[in-house]
């Protein structure tokens, strides 16, 4: 994979340890902590506690960290205790996770989602069925809580289609969550368009069959990201928005009959407005999985994209020390976000830097939980001092 990918001009001689700018602020390395949903909001209310802010805390080495995704809406969630961006208390608890992180001089965007069809009755208002640009069967489950408080992995219901009025109202639910994450602190937002929810639905023809002015042709199921995200650039500014995509991506369902033409305009379309990045998951991951079967195309689309958009590109999907390096240096990507490495590695900027062993995550912990797993990991000063490396 990448073998062939050679854009020197792009990288400028840069390293993952090389500064960057994004959204007008120097960010001091290439290395950004992806967005990961933990499933560990507090309740009632799906509020950020003293428990989350020190695991952004502890993380605020990276360079960059996007936020776990964040609903913009109850519509907007789809997984159990999964944290919002609507009410004043969730606005309130994220204000403390942005003054943790900027007290560490860390740079922060918040993750705005609106999961669409991958939700649950349980979540819903009145108990509805969840959104979706088309109604048909979704090929997955959601992390939902049963009659005891466990959180399970249940069955998703066939959605219902949206109504134009719908999309209008979610369109302004985005705008008033990118507008509550700037009050909350944040340096900006990234618009979640990406894994098979509620944009990526109707960025693909798999899951958009509809024969309005948001379906068929690639404009018409690109329409509503670009009609997103002009909405929150003229709320917060342009500077301050990213924008994440997984082209080829077959999580939930998703898929595209002309995935070239269709990212290719998104890509060039984006790049017009003069965002603060766009960030792309390469297709070895699917879910939380590796999946070595990812479509041969993705070289030439991951080249496409790179020429159509003119700004910083971010890229995400299973990476090491070296395939980072090596993306870096070849131009493919200018940052790189680490996800799993940066759940079982607080400080892994520094280990990586110092080219220290790495903590094993424990999957277990993923989702859902207590500390365990979530702000326990050790750091290398810690653990150092646990083993009594560095003494006399």
């Amino acid at each position: 994979m990448h073998q062939n990918f050679k854009l020197k001009d792009k990288a400028v001689n840069a390293n993952i340890f090389s500064p960057i700018e994004i959204a007008g602020l120097t960010v001091r390395h290439r290395i950004a902590m992806a967005p990961l949903t933990r499933s560990r909001a507090g309740q009632p209310g799906n509020v950020p506690t003293t428990m989350n802010v020190e695991y952004y805390r502890q993380r605020a080495g990276a360079g960059l960290i996007i936020t776990e995704a964040t609903q913009i809406s109850q519509q907007a969630q789809g997984y159990a205790w999964t944290p919002g961006i609507y009410t004043p208390e969730q606005i309130a608890g994220w204000l403390e996770v942005s003054k943790a992180v900027h007290e560490e001089g860390g740079v922060i965007f918040q993750q705005l989602w609106h999961v669409g069809r991958v939700s649950h009755p349980s979540f819903q208002p009145n108990g509805g069925l969840p959104v979706a640009p088309t109604t048909m069967p979704v090929p997955g489950k959601t992390f939902i809580v049963d009659e005891t408080g466990k959180g399970v992995w249940g069955e998703i219901p066939e959605p219902q289609e949206l109504t134009t009025s719908g999309i209008k109202t979610i369109i302004a639910d985005y705008v008033t969550a990118s507008r509550n994450a700037i009050a909350a602190g944040m340096d900006g937002v990234e618009i979640h368009a990406g894994n098979g929810y509620l944009l990526d639905q109707f960025i693909n023809s798999n899951s958009n069959h509809r024969m309005d002015e948001y379906g068929g042709s690639t404009e018409n199921r690109a329409r509503l990201l670009l009609e997103v995200t002009d909405a929150i650039s003229k709320e917060i500014g342009a500077s301050r928005v990213g924008v994440r995509l997984t082209p080829m991506g077959r999580f939930m369902g998703m898929g595209d009959d002309t995935p070239e033409e269709t990212f290719g305009y998104i890509a060039e379309e984006l790049s017009k407005r003069s965002l603060a990045y766009l960030h792309l998951v390469e297709p070895e991951i699917v879910g939380t999985v590796l999946d070595e079967n990812y479509d041969p195309r993705w070289d030439s689309i991951m080249k496409l994209l790179r020429e159509r958009f003119k700004g910083p590109l971010i890229l995400a999907g299973g990476f090491t020390y070296e395939k980072a390096q090596a993306a870096i240096a070849e131009g493919r990507g200018d940052v790189i976000a680490f996800g799993r490495l940066f759940i079982a590695n607080p400080d892994l900027p520094d280990r990586l830097r110092t080219r220290a062993p790495l903590n094993e995550p424990d999957s277990s912990t993923f989702f859902g939980g207590d500390s365990r797993g979530y702000v326990d990991y050790p750091a290398l000063i810690h653990a150092a001092a646990e083993t009594g490396a560095g003494n006399g």
